[in-house]
This record gives C-alpha cells, structure tokens and sequence, in this order.
C-alpha cells in the first residue's frame, strides 16, 4: 500500500509543483533543454566530453559566443547553424539560464 500513498501524495502536490513555475520560466528551460544533446544536461556534459560545459557560464560570455556563431565569426562544426536558429532574445534567455545552474 506504500505506492497508494505516494501516489496521493504526488497528486495532491501537485497544484503547487506546477505553480512554482511559470509558464515563461517553464518555457526557456526548454529553449536551453535543446543544447542537452551536446552539452549534456542542463549544460553538464558527460566526464571526458571535447565540448564545454554550459551550466554555471556567465551569460555575458555565453551570449558573445553565441552571437559570434549566429554572425558566423566564432569557428563551429554545427553552432553555426544551430544559433541562428534562435532569435536575439532566445539567445539572451539561454545564456542566463545556463549562467543559472550550477556547475
């Protein structure tokens, strides 16, 4: 009967789980979510990746960077492309959600 229990319990907190979040916050997190593939999640890529992590970045510096491979003057395999994918403002909020989280 243990998982009865839990499941009431996870109904019943759930009204306050999806209002801790709001539909703008709940949306960028998924915006950064597309960058998973490659830099792992949230920004954390697996132990001996080439590639950076993203989580804990300043976003000052990640926003350059991006910006950079989005104007084409950063040399990328694939960033190129995927940045200008976004729009000014995506790219804003992906930097400050990465800049965010935690190393």
């Amino acid at each position: 009967m243990p998982y009865r229990t839990l499941a009431a319990g996870l109904l019943a907190a759930a009204p306050l789980l999806a209002a801790a979040q709001d539909p703008q916050t709940l949306y960028v997190a998924a915006v950064a979510a597309t960058c998973a593939n490659c830099h792992g999640t949230a920004g954390r890529p697996v132990q001996g990746s080439p590639l950076p992590p993203l989580a804990g970045m300043p976003s000052e510096q990640m926003l350059a960077q991006l910006q950079a491979f989005k104007a084409g003057t950063r040399p990328a395999t694939v960033m190129h492309q995927i940045s200008k994918g976004f729009s000014d403002t995506q790219l804003q909020q992906i930097a400050a959600w990465f800049a965010a989280q935690s190393r």
